[in-house]
């Protein structure tokens, strides 16, 4: 009787229903076992958060509570009275709601594949509401970065203010769409941070572990409503391969690696300094072997000699003797 009980309840936990909640530190668990829905504590942070991760928490790939954290051990996800999947406070406040409008109460939620968890309807199975359409700062595979022609409107990653703190940070990317060149860029704040080479069809180029034999490609383009979507996906038995945009601006690929049992970086945007978009600014080159890293182009000079020497390069170079179209231009404004 035992048996058949913890049977029961292992199999209840792959699915939230009206009537079946978690309560931390209970989790949901995909079908597979290998995802998790549950709360969980940063590192050196006590708040608690509901988050999605791949086998330990440390491999978390999705917040719903980013911005309200609970800060105490009483929180509880589970289908609100309006048919939403909710987190809720110890006084029963709702922090996060998947907040999809006119919907029936008779609602559940689980996994699908990939770590994608859905809020679905009980009756006919149509899928409300799912977490790979609300990325943070992790791209799964499947997950569609997307932008509208119309509107302009983007799904975006955005990096966690810091390793203790999953809230908003300073770091966002998204994919920039001009006269059908699609490149991905990363910012900071309002400003260009780095960008990749120009989507190909398959892959996006400058990323070289793109034309590795585990990677199938990314695939993109018009989606025929208006939008431009890209998104990647990986061949069958390949357990974990993620994009996750981490606090310090950089987006690393890892792989999980199954001989070792752990996750291995295979890529990051940013091996070195030459990597930061403009960091040398105009008329210069930029070489992670010398010192200092940026140097004018032959016959040019810095445009602020006194920010050069500051290792502030961005203001770039000016010609050290103006052309002569540029003198006859001058000599024509000053007469």
């Amino acid at each position: 009787m035992l048996f058949l009980y913890l049977l029961q309840v292992s199999i209840a936990l792959d699915t939230i229903t009206s009537s079946q909640f978690i309560k931390d530190p209970d989790t949901l668990l995909s079908k597979d076992g290998n995802y998790s829905l549950g709360f969980f504590s940063p590192e050196n942070s006590t708040n608690r958060y509901v988050g999605i991760w791949w086998k330990s928490r440390s491999t978390n790939v999705w917040v719903a509570n980013r911005n309200k954290p609970l800060n105490d051990s009483n929180g509880i996800v589970k289908i609100f009275e309006d048919g939403n999947l909710v987190v809720l406070n110890g006084q029963k406040q709702v922090i996060w709601s998947s907040n999809v409008s006119n919907i029936a109460s008779n609602t559940t939620s689980q996994f699908l594949d990939f770590g994608n968890l859905v809020l679905m309807e009980s009756t006919t199975g149509n899928i409300l509401w799912q977490s790979i359409q609300h990325p943070l700062d992790t791209l799964l595979p499947g997950t569609k970065l997307s932008m509208s022609k119309r509107t302009g409107e983007k799904i975006i990653l955005g990096s966690w203010k810091s390793p203790s703190d999953p809230s908003v940070g300073s770091f966002s990317a998204s994919f920039v769409e001009s006269r059908n060149i699609i490149q991905v860029f990363i910012w900071n704040e309002n400003q260009p941070y780095w960008r990749s080479g120009p989507y190909n069809g398959r892959v996006l180029t400058r990323i070289d572990t793109m034309t590795a034999t585990y990677f199938k490609g990314f695939e993109g383009g018009d989606d025929g409503n208006g939008n431009i979507i890209i998104y990647y996906t990986i061949p069958d038995g390949l357990d974990f391969l993620i994009y996750n945009l981490n606090s310090q601006g950089n987006l690393d690929e890892t792989l999980w690696d199954d001989k070792k049992k752990e996750l291995q970086v295979t890529w990051t945007s940013r091996k070195s300094d030459c990597d930061v978009y403009g960091i040398c600014g105009a008329f210069a080159s930029c070489s992670s072997l010398s010192i200092p890293i940026c140097s004018c182009l032959k016959g040019f000079e810095p445009r602020n000699i006194q920010e050069w020497n500051r290792n502030n390069w961005t203001g770039g170079c000016v010609r050290r003797t103006p052309l002569q179209c540029e003198r006859v231009i001058n000599k024509t404004t000053t007469t």
